[in-house]
């Protein structure tokens, strides 16, 4: 997501939703230009002469419908290559008007935009914008304004410049860039914006109701364009990346002398197939100037969802995108397509005997991707990837003797997407195809699938000539094949727990060689108007798994809801805009068991001094989980309820700032937990700013599941006391919008102490203390020696089992420095410094001050110098 004011406007245009089909429709004409204008933010160049100036905008917000408090016009002229525009920001303060130079998609301050319909397809819009500073900003619009592509970036061209009656910006769009049909009689949709930093004021050119139910339906029109003719883009972009690695030498190990360096050598292409198709490509690619995933501490048994960063797979990604999850969160995540399984880390370890050193791959290398998208004339939206990641070794060393253990097989990945537009886009029917597979013959690996297919379809169909309901559905389906002992493990992975004692529906079957699910989600509601609403409901039969190339945590759920908003947006007393929102869910699992029961309750409010506040509560009744022992049985977990509270500044000022506290309590005692933070942002000048990110947690969990003992068949659960603290460090420096400084730095301290440890007895009983017994200081003790618990559950004096001390502390601190410079555009020199710091001991004590003391004392930290230069070669 772009982060800065237009996103958030953007995001308000898309889902505040009510009639505007009774907003009278505008049309500009543009006019053809022999003379090319100069881009350098002046309006004297004698091109400017011709065409037409047009104005008249409308507030979008705050106050919707009304006039601006300052005046904007614009110009839109072509010619056969390029489509230029000219607006003028007036204002009758234009020194109060903010110029914030900052790198490329991340602009703020005052700044003025277009957004073409170059498909006139009532769905897609290209937005090109630019601020006061001349900092561009790209993106695109898709589903009428429901997805937004952050991370399309076309080669254009733009610049502003101050006059003393406010400030210009002229913008030059190559054709190459735009999508469009040729037609005699050349119609585009067309909106032009506006973004008053110091009032947070958005004004439109086309009026559009804050309630309307979509974007793109509701531009106007762009005439004059006929004779246009669409142009094909080709650009290859080679490049070359040299690194230097020091970390900490280990005695006798050949493989850790302490430094190491690396060249490495790539090919990007960006070619149009045809006006309307792309093809993206990448050779050998190289991703090193990619910031690190921030630090987490995962006591679940689920994968963490973790955000795509490499600018291959995240641009476009809206179109290859086949969600079959619900909402936000957790279960939002299930998509057919998670592009991080591409080049991921591997899936096997090194095996090594003493006297021992295996050097592994930290990633699985990509030898080539490729990737097809576009949209046709008829309104059909194609996104196919195909991408081949090596075969991944660890070499060993046993005595000076080198050979290769494979952890990560030869791997072809396919995916595929395809939607079509009915109605401008009132219906919309898609489909998705992904498969997976492993060469996995003579790598000596059989505990991998070999093939994953997965399949889908889904449907969206709005109602009425404001679109002001819906409903929509998306289903899809897997099969997964493979050795028999790879389809067991899938069995009993935290996806699937298939040997659940309890359920008698599903079963491990040692002798299968294939697993086979379906899932998705329905859902129909209200989306136009002050008063929205959705009901929804949401499957996962036991054997769905996407995990080859997309992402699920877990199987096996029906889940059903209702969600349901309301929305004051007209201005009045001290308030902006109030919104009341209320949610409600309740699931089973596939053997018609009742598994929970909960709700929301939660309040947004923004004032007139651009301060916000939200606030609200959680609720979970008891519930019965099937997963919390983890393949064990069905357990009875006591009901939650969790309060948050959040409140930020005036986002406009110099200085701003977000403060945030949630707090949760287990019923019977059973948890409790509180965090709270602060985002202090400060921007002193036009080219400088800095937001630190402070944060404390706290929590008490008496039911954190500790480990499985097979031969007893015991559950054995205990108390967790954890602490975290952890701040986020973002420093930028624009030199110039081309020429940038970035830093990130995050220190993460964590500790997990645990105690009072149980064994679960009666997981289903109706009393908490009835589920488990806890054990005495006579039948368990702590052998400090071997880091264990020894347990004699009958007091016989004879150990009867035991388990590893669960106790730790993770402290980390990841750092990454960035120099950016765009000297032309599409070509870029990166010099990129990278460290990480990490520590650990088995003690579960937390101090900051020790803890920090250990992290930046104990090990030499692991540092990455980096320099890749890119070059950008326009063939057309």
């Amino acid at each position: 997501m772009k982060r800065f004011a237009f996103a958030a406007s953007v995001l308000m245009l898309c889902t505040l939703l009510s009639a505007q089909d009774s907003i009278p429709r505008r049309s500009y004409n543009a006019t053809f230009t022999s003379a090319a204008p100069v881009i350098d933010g002046s309006l004297e160049d004698e091109a400017w002469q011709a065409g037409t100036w047009d104005g008249n905008f409308t507030e979008f917000q705050p106050d919707n419908g009304t006039a601006p408090s300052q005046k904007t016009e614009f110009k839109v002229m072509f010619d056969d290559n390029n489509i230029y525009v000219a607006i003028k920001a007036y204002d009758t303060a234009p020194d109060s008007a903010s110029r914030r130079i900052s790198r490329r998609d991340n602009a703020d301050g005052d700044w003025v935009g277009i957004m073409f319909d170059s498909y006139h397809d009532l769905q897609t819009g290209f937005a090109f914008v630019v601020n006061a500073a001349g900092v561009k900003n790209d993106f695109l619009e898709a589903n009428d304004g429901q997805i937004e592509d952050a991370t399309w970036d076309p080669i254009w061209y733009t610049d502003a410049q101050m006059y003393d009656w406010g400030w210009a910006a002229e913008l030059r769009i190559p054709l190459t860039q735009l999508r469009f049909r040729m037609s005699d009689s050349t119609i585009w949709g067309l909106e032009v914006l506006r973004q008053l930093f110091r009032k947070q004021e958005m004004s439109v050119w086309q009026p559009i109701d804050r309630n309307a139910s979509g974007l793109v339906h509701n531009f106007g029109t762009l005439t004059g364009l006929s004779g246009i003719k669409p142009r094909k883009q080709a650009d290859i972009s080679p490049f070359v990346v040299g690194s230097l690695e020091n970390f900490k030498a280990e005695e006798g190990n050949p493989f850790a002398t302490g430094s190491k360096g690396k060249f490495n050598g790539g090919l990007d292409a960006k070619i149009g197939l045809t006006n309307n198709m792309t093809l993206d490509l990448t050779v050998n690619p190289d991703f090193g100037q990619v910031e690190a995933d921030p630090s987490q501490v995962n006591l679940t048994a689920y994968e963490i969802f973790f955000e795509e960063k490499r600018p291959f797979f995240i641009e476009g990604n809206n179109i290859t995108s086949f969600k079959t999850g619900l909402g936000d969160g957790d279960l939002g995540y299930d998509n057919l397509f998670y592009s991080r399984r591409i080049g991921r880390s591997p899936h096997l370890g090194a095996e090594t005997e003493i006297n021992e050193f295996a050097k592994m791959p930290r990633v699985t290398p990509i030898i080539s991707a490729a990737k097809i998208t576009g949209k046709t004339p008829d309104g059909l939206s194609i996104g196919i990837i195909e991408a081949i990641t090596a075969e991944g070794k660890a070499e060993i060393d046993s005595v000076g003797e080198r050979s290769y253990q494979t952890v990560e097989p030869l791997s072809n990945y396919f995916v595929s997407r395809i939607k079509k537009d009915f109605g401008g886009g009132k219906t919309v029917i898609g489909g998705a195809y992904t498969n997976t597979h492993r060469f996995l013959d003579g790598t000596g690996i059989d505990g991998l699938v070999s093939n994953a297919n997965t399949a889908g379809i889904d449907f969206s169909h709005y109602f009425g000539k404001d679109r002001n309901w819906m409903v929509s559905s998306a289903t899809g389906v897997s099969n997964l094949t493979g050795s028999a002992k790879a389809i067991e493990s899938l069995q009993y992975s935290s996806v699937h727990y298939y040997q659940r004692p309890d359920a008698d529906y599903v079963e491990v079957d040692t002798t299968r060689t294939s697993l086979n699910g379906y899932g998705g989600t329905i859902q129909a509601g209200k989306v136009g108007g002050h008063w929205n609403f959705t009901v929804f409901g949401h499957y996962k039969s036991p054997g769905f798994d996407l995990n080859d190339v997309g992402y699920l945590q877990s199987a096996d759920a029906l889940i059903t809801g209702l969600w349901s908003a309301y929305r004051f947006d007209k201005p009045f007393s001290i308030f902006n805009q109030i919104r009341p929102n209320a949610n409600f869910w309740t699931g089973w699992d596939f053997g018609g068991t009742h598994l929970f029961t909960g709700g929301n309750l939660s309040l947004y409010t923004e004032f007139k001094n651009l301060w916000w506040t939200s606030f609200g509560a959680n609720y979970d009744g008891e519930s019965l989980s099937n997963t919390h022992l983890r393949g064990g049985p069905s357990m009875l977990y006591p009901s939650n309820l969790n309060g948050f509270f959040n409140i930020g500044t005036n986002s406009s000022k110099i200085f701003y700032a977000q403060l945030w506290a949630n707090t949760g309590r287990g019923g019977e005692e059973s948890a409790k937990s509180w965090s709270a933070g602060i985002d202090l942002t400060a921007k002193p000048g036009q080219s400088f700013s800095v937001t630190l990110s402070p944060s404390y947690s706290k929590s008490s969990n008496t039911l954190q599941y500790v480990t499985y003992i097979p031969g007893d068949d015991r559950y054995i659960l205990g108390q967790i006391d954890q602490q975290i603290v952890r701040m986020s460090i973002r420093l930028n420096y624009n030199i110039t919008p081309d020429l940038t400084i970035q830093y990130w730095g995050q220190p993460f301290l964590a500790a997990m102490d645990y105690k009072t440890y149980k064994v679960v007895t009666e997981p289903r009983a109706e009393s908490l203390s009835d589920r488990y017994h806890i054990f005495t200081d006579s039948e368990i003790q702590y052998n400090e020696a071997d880091n264990m618990y020894n347990v004699d559950e009958n007091n016989a004096g004879l150990v009867k089992y035991s388990f590893n001390n669960p106790d730790y502390n993770y402290d980390e601190f990841l750092s990454n420095l960035v120099l950016r410079w765009e000297f032309r555009p599409g070509s870029t020199v990166y010099l990129v410094w990278s460290q990480t710091r990490s520590y650990y001991d088995p003690t579960g004590s937390f101090s900051v001050s020790q803890n920090l003391d250990n992290l930046y004392t104990a090990d030499k930290p692991y540092n990455v110098f980096l320099i890749k230069f890119t070059y950008r070669f326009g063939l057309r």
